[in-house]
């Protein structure tokens, strides 16, 4: 069991980084033969991703839902988003599979959206919770009297250039 940590905690991560949303829904659900591998592809692809800092994978957090499974995932940049999913041992793989059994077939989906977020423009509060999310991929930190509401947590990360900005 994951320790709860009692109390407030905020995350912090040096620099900027990327939430990458990434999902499959199942549309056809008598339609196995077409979703369960794309399902099946993504354990040995976080695996992978988990066992190679190098790449610039940060973390994820995973939720199942009725109709699939969504992943909220956190990279160092851009860069090593793009390169993995280019060039990136089982995603590459995964990819063309995808394509040549379900090409243009309905019964399942896929999305994702991209989000960079520039050094200190971002706040977390977690409230009696495990390390969760953004401070599993940074650092967990318990909160303090600098960093007690949503806008103190943004200033506390800001840069100097940024606080002026706001």
């Amino acid at each position: 069991m994951k320790t709860i940590y009692t109390g407030r905690y905020t995350a912090r991560v040096e620099g900027p980084f990327v939430v990458f949303v990434i999902g499959v829904r199942i549309n056809k659900l008598l339609a196995m033969p077409k979703w369960l591998p794309v399902v099946q592809a993504m354990g040995p692809m976080m695996r992978e991703l988990y066992a190679n800092p190098e790449l610039g994978f940060l973390h994820t957090e995973m939720s199942f839902h009725l109709r699939g499974v969504t992943m909220i995932q956190y990279w160092r940049s851009m860069e090593h988003l793009e390169h993995y999913a280019r060039q990136g041992g089982l995603h590459l793989a995964a990819w063309r599979a995808f394509n040549q059994k379900v090409g243009s077939n309905p019964a399942v989906g896929i999305f994702h959206e991209t989000y960079l977020v520039p050094a200190g423009n971002y706040e977390a509060v977690y409230n009696h919770m495990p390390a969760y999310g953004l401070a599993r991929a940074g650092e967990h930190e318990p909160v303090s009297a600098r960093t007690d509401s949503a806008r103190q947590r943004l200033d506390a990360n800001a840069s100097p250039e940024e606080e002026l900005m706001r």
